[in-house]
């Protein structure tokens, strides 16, 4: 009998410390887990590193404790550990990560070939992980907008995506967003068992 499982992974950069846009998967997903009713995050040890976890019946929804660049390797470890309890045929890899060509609290699901555009966590994410290897699991990913300043150089969107959110973008994107992010791995979960029965 299929019974998908999901392994829903925000990047961001670590908080408290962090609190700015690049870090909008964090507050998607801390949101998510009310959305979904499951237990609050609390700090457990995954891919060898203390990491926050909501644990519910099909999904595991995990803040990545790196820094954004370098996502990676701690991506591709939690999930070999999944795979390794669970039949991968049956699990699915989700990542929710901020975008930048999207208005603030807009979620998407996008493809996970699509192109990162210069996400370098999606770059990273992509480098360490190959779904060549899983060929059976769904790999996507849920692009969270946050909007992008008029300029368009290198500093200005840095400092863009850097600095301290507003508590009203803060309520968008822990509030408001997670019900879209919800709907999203609802989709998923149709267009998987649309292909597990065809």
């Amino acid at each position: 009998m299929f019974n998908p499982r999901f392994l829903v992974v925000s990047l961001g950069n670590p908080l408290p410390k962090y609190e700015s846009l690049h870090s909008a998967g964090h507050f998607a997903l801390k949101g998510l887990a009310k959305v979904l009713r499951q237990h609050a995050f609390t700090e457990v040890t995954l891919g060898r590193q203390k990491c926050l976890v909501s644990q519910g019946p099909k999904y595991t929804l995990v803040q990545s404790p790196t820094l954004m660049n370098v996502s990676g390797p701690f991506v591709a470890r939690i999930w070999q550990e999944m795979a390794r309890q669970t039949d991968p045929a049956s699990l699915s890899l989700v990542i929710v990560h901020d975008e930048l060509e999207k208005d603030l609290g807009v979620v998407r699901l996008t493809p996970w070939d699509r192109s990162p555009r210069g996400h370098n966590g999606i770059k990273s994410v992509k480098k360490s992980l190959s779904q060549d290897k899983y060929p059976q699991s769904p790999f996507a990913r849920i692009a969270v907008g946050i909007g992008r300043p008029e300029a368009r150089d290198a500093a200005t969107v840095s400092n863009y995506v850097l600095a301290k959110m507003s508590s009203d973008q803060r309520i968008t994107l822990e509030e408001t967003a997670p019900f879209d992010v919800a709907k999203r791995l609802v989709e998923l979960e149709a267009e998987w068992r649309a292909q597990v029965a065809g």
